[in-house]
């Protein structure tokens, strides 16, 4: 990929770990910060709209832009199919947006393998009785899916290694405050500022001897 000046971020948890809360908070404090809209073939839960919350597509419409390459990476999770679209991530990032990717520990090792300009942060909830709490409570999956992710859970857990930070999200408000510190630490890194202000690094760096 060229060089982009907005940050691209990889944030992954088992479902109900509260990665989607701790992405919104943050985007209410920041308009130039943006989730990507992924491209899904599930059914949309009450009160999601297509377009805001996800691309919602039949799977024979997917496939054909699996066939194209359109996707930055993609996964069948659960029966279902997710991905994110190349076109999409690299404009906002051209326009100096960062960019949250809410996928899962295969995602992340795809787009891993097509650029490593990017950040991953983990989240794990506080234990694995809270997390079945938290699934339960959102009132959004049968019996039998709030089982399946909890039995993904531990697999998905034992990636964390292959991220750069990792939050515990016992104390919401806590968690809120590291996730932002991180974001913002990455922005203020020299390559995020090289991206930024390649111009004026460089003249400023520029030996005056020569």
């Amino acid at each position: 990929m060229q060089q982009l000046s907005g940050n691209l971020f990889i944030i992954s948890a088992p479902s109900g770990a509260g990665k989607s809360s701790l992405i919104q908070a943050l985007l209410k404090q920041h308009n130039d910060m943006q989730v990507s809209i992924s491209h899904t073939t599930r059914a949309p839960r009450p009160g999601e709209i297509d377009g805001v919350h996800y691309h919602f597509i039949s799977v024979d419409k997917f496939k054909a832009l699996i066939k194209q390459d359109a996707f930055f990476e993609w996964a069948e999770v659960f029966g279902n199919y997710y991905g994110t679209s190349k076109q999409a991530i690299q404009q906002q990032l051209e326009q100096g947006i960062d960019v949250f990717l809410d996928i899962d520990w295969q995602g992340a090792r795809q787009i891993r393998q097509q650029t490593q300009a990017v950040t991953g942060i983990f989240i794990f909830p506080p234990n694995l009785t809270e997390l079945k709490t938290r699934l339960t409570k959102r009132g959004q999956d049968s019996a039998e899916v709030i089982a399946k992710r909890m039995a993904e859970a531990y697999s998905e857990m034992s990636h964390a290694n292959e991220y750069e930070y990792l939050i515990i999200n016992d104390n919401f408000a806590q968690a809120e405050q590291e996730f932002k510190q991180i974001v913002l630490a990455q922005r203020n890194s020299f390559q995020s500022q090289l991206s930024k202000h390649h111009s004026l690094v460089t003249e400023l760096l520029a030996n005056p001897t020569k």
